[in-house]
């Protein structure tokens, strides 16, 4: 990788690490789990950098709030990662790395509907859902009825227009200004 390249993905690993913590401070207090913007920006690391370099974007994010930086919409610190919303945190970097594993073919967005892309922000949406959901509950000590009724069904009509804003800015970088786009890993 030459020193230009290098130097694109860096940055915009810190830049995608940076918009995970402005997207905290986005959010909607709704009960143990707020809406926030941060699931938005950890899915599009994912479909913009590729699963390595956003991996390492999603792992800066929660190492800055795990040291005490103030980068998650509950506070910071490692206690955060054991209340009601650590297991959305804990899911953030499978999440990331199952998009950009998923959404990697950028052929694929050249002409037509950008499947690939609707599959992985999909799956990382569920995969988020897959680990948040069990780890409210066994925190909260609630049934799953309840888990599923604060932990995942105020956030789907959110999550479908976050998701459908990835693929649009992902498709749009790709078709009309890929030189934006570090070298995906």
């Amino acid at each position: 990788m030459s020193d230009r390249n290098t130097l694109k993905r860096n940055l915009m690993i810190a830049l995608f690490a940076a918009l995970m913590a402005a997207g905290a401070y986005i959010r909607v207090p709704i009960g143990p789990v707020p809406i926030v913007l941060s699931t938005m920006f950890v899915i599009m690391a994912g479909a913009v950098l590729g699963p390595a370099a956003g991996s390492i974007a999603t792992a800066v994010h929660l190492i800055m709030g795990a040291v005490g930086i103030p980068v998650f919409a509950g506070g910071s610190g490692p206690a955060v990662f054991a209340g009601p919303t650590g297991g959305y945190l804990i899911a953030y970097i499978p999440a990331t790395f199952i998009c950009g594993l998923i959404s990697a073919d950028t052929d694929s967005l050249k002409e037509g509907l950008p499947v690939r892309d609707i599959t992985a922000v999909v799956a990382a949406s569920l995969l988020l859902y897959a680990i948040g959901v069990p780890w409210l509950k066994w925190r909260l000590g609630i049934d799953w009825g309840k888990a599923f009724s604060i932990g995942m069904l105020p956030f789907l009509i959110g999550d479908a227009v976050k998701a459908a804003a990835v693929v649009a800015i992902r498709t749009a970088l790709v078709k009309r200004a890929p030189e934006l786009l570090p070298n995906r890993s």
